[in-house]
């Protein structure tokens, strides 16, 4: 089935995400050894495709105490995505409105690679706990004049209810001034869980629907080899992807088109 292509996307960022064991140091603290080296080692093999280089505030927190923080990001070019951000622990793929997922996952086969090949005997050393592909969806809101347990239930099909008499000859009002669900199945292709999560937020500036869609994998769950991780990523986004169209089915799918 030929993948739909919205001119209108509501993405506001999309993100894969591997951790990996660190080792226990002094005081009960946990490191990676090769982490200063790695920083260098990976951007040797970036650097034609994400010249910029930017070190976050996070940086100046000592590496014992920002394990899985990002600390180092390494762009295209200034404020320009995609990106990849790495710490002690942890290396991300971001993008946004440009995304494309072709592009994207090609973008994830390469940092995955350069990780295995920049890390120091990544076969004995890096040890991968932990998979993420996650989606960060948003449209505007008016929460004062609409619904927005209406709303979901009629554009994302989730069904939220709270009892109507709570509020009746109370004074409050049943249009609420934020909230914050969020649900986690267990999923079999890939192993792991699925993460959905509604929140009131912002999109420039106005109020929002924020939603979230993830693929976790984590511990004995995660892929811990490249070409595991490769499948992986096919079979994450294969299930965000089937969901997501599931859930705008209808006049949000008419919106984004």
């Amino acid at each position: 089935m030929a993948r739909k292509i919205l001119k209108n996307k509501p993405l506001v960022e999309a993100i894969f995400e591997v951790r990996w064991e660190l080792q226990e140091a002094m005081q009960q603290m946990r490191i990676d050894p090769h982490y200063k080296i790695l920083i260098g080692r990976i951007y040797d093999r970036v650097k034609d495709e994400y010249p910029f280089y930017e070190q976050l505030p996070t940086a100046i927190v000592p590496d014992e105490i920002a394990v899985y923080v990002v600390q180092h990001r390494f762009r295209k070019g200034k404020d320009q995505w995609p990106l990849i951000q790495i710490g002690p622990g942890i290396i991300t793929l971001n993008d946004t409105e440009g995304y494309v997922w072709e592009d994207f996952e090609k973008r994830i086969h390469h940092i995955v690679s350069v990780l295995f090949e920049a890390y120091p005997d990544a076969e004995n050393n890096l040890k991968i706990n932990w998979s993420l592909l996650r989606y960060i969806d948003a449209i505007n809101f008016n929460y004062e004049n609409e619904n927005i347990f209406s709303f979901l239930q009629e554009n994302l099909k989730v069904s939220i209810e709270v009892y109507e008499k709570l509020f009746e000859e109370t004074g409050v009002s049943n249009l609420p001034l934020d909230f914050d669900l969020r649900f986690s199945f267990p999923s079999v292709k890939p192993k792991g869980a699925v993460h959905l999560r509604f929140v009131k937020g912002k999109k420039k500036d106005e109020d929002a629907l924020i939603w979230e869609t993830q693929v976790q994998s984590i511990d004995c769950d995660a892929p811990s080899h490249k070409n595991q991780i490769i499948d992986w990523v096919a079979e994450a986004h294969q299930l965000t992807d089937d969901w997501f169209f599931k859930m705008i089915d209808g006049e949000l799918l008419r919106r984004f088109e």
